[in-house]
């Protein structure tokens, strides 16, 4: 599956934002819901899922510009 870069790049804030949105109606519907539970664990999960990936792209960008390799977020089909 091929996405847009703007849709690729926005991929980790829209994980970030599930997150913070799944943990805030975890707090919404309290500790004594299981519901309540499984919400805030899902939402945890991709708040994580959605830094992880951030933070892993920056590292994979720096170290590429560290070896001088060419950024892969250029296209070179359109010259």
């Amino acid at each position: 599956m091929h996405l847009s870069r703007p849709m690729y790049e926005g991929l980790p804030w829209l994980y970030i934002a599930g997150g913070l949105a799944g943990l805030g109606v975890s707090y919404a519907i309290g500790d004594s819901h299981a519901v309540g539970l499984l919400v805030g664990l899902a939402g945890f999960a991709a708040l994580l899922g959605g830094v992880v990936v951030l933070l892993r792209r920056r590292d994979y960008r720096d170290m590429r510009s560290q070896y001088g390799q060419p950024d892969l977020t250029q296209r070179r089909d359109h010259d």
